[in-house]
């Protein structure tokens, strides 16, 4: 089954992309799951590399590292990457440069769809 998250959230200030990332990390875990990551508008900025938290905080980055390391994909709307300043080079491991079209590839082909 293919699943895509669509985040909208920065990475800190609400908990919708920490929630998003903490289902997407779980669903990842299981058998059989794929699962596609797209960060859109202030989500862009939870690719950002070298997030440094206070101690025993939740890292957005490490949490992106948890999906791609079991097979997701993590997709950064690009206009929204050059809206915010942050380059390729700034990106997180796992992360890339991505576009409108391939969202929307992705959201014709995923089994399921949730939106944080």
């Amino acid at each position: 089954m293919n699943a895509l998250f669509i985040l909208n959230d920065a990475p800190y200030g609400t908990e919708r992309s920490y929630n998003g990332l903490r289902l997407a990390g779980s669903l990842a875990r299981q058998e059989g799951e794929h699962v596609q990551v797209f960060l859109i508008g202030d989500a862009a900025a939870c690719a950002k590399a070298g997030q440094k938290v206070p101690q025993g905080y939740y890292n957005v980055e490490r949490m992106l590292r948890l999906v791609t390391r079991r097979g997701g994909a993590i997709g950064v709307c690009g206009t929204c990457l050059d809206a915010r300043g942050i380059t390729d080079e700034e990106l997180a491991d796992g992360c890339r440069r991505s576009t409108l079209d391939e969202l929307t590839d992705w959201t014709l082909r995923a089994d399921r769809v949730l939106v944080f």
